[in-house]
């Protein structure tokens, strides 16, 4: 999803990636000692992230996108925006989900980067190109 909403914003893309790299099994919620159940049962959790984005002062707007695990952004997620400065800044969060929608995300992200200009978020799960278009085009 982040590859064709980069396209159509014609956005760059950067991949928040974790030191230890997620496997398939760390997203089972079903299981107490997944990963994501052991993260997200944490508030102060903050997995680290592999590599920064050397160049963020470029950017007045950032799309953020990640998967909906237990009705918010992965924990992961606070950790890249905690890590700049994103005063005067633009935040569209983004996000696939298996079956819920944004949840209280933004409520849970705001605070993080309270000088931000958050827009509203979106799943973007099925969305076709041209309900893309009206989405970035509303923004």
């Amino acid at each position: 999803m982040a590859k064709r909403l980069a396209k159509a914003a014609g956005a760059n893309l950067f991949e928040i990636k974790p030191t230890v790299p997620y496997t398939p099994a760390d997203p089972d919620w079903t299981n107490k000692n997944s990963r994501s159940s052991i993260e997200m049962s944490n508030p102060d959790s903050r997995p680290e992230i592999a590599e920064g984005l050397a160049n963020m002062e470029d950017y007045g707007t950032i799309f953020i996108g990640f998967p909906i695990w237990w009705y918010v952004a992965p924990t992961i997620i606070n950790t890249f925006l905690e890590s700049y400065d994103f005063s005067e800044k633009t935040i569209i969060p983004f996000a696939t989900s298996g079956g819920s929608g944004m949840g209280s995300t933004i409520e849970v992200l705001k605070p993080l980067c309270p000088t931000a200009n958050w827009k509203k978020g979106k799943i973007l799960n099925l969305i076709s190109e041209a309900e893309l278009e009206t989405w970035l085009n509303s923004l």
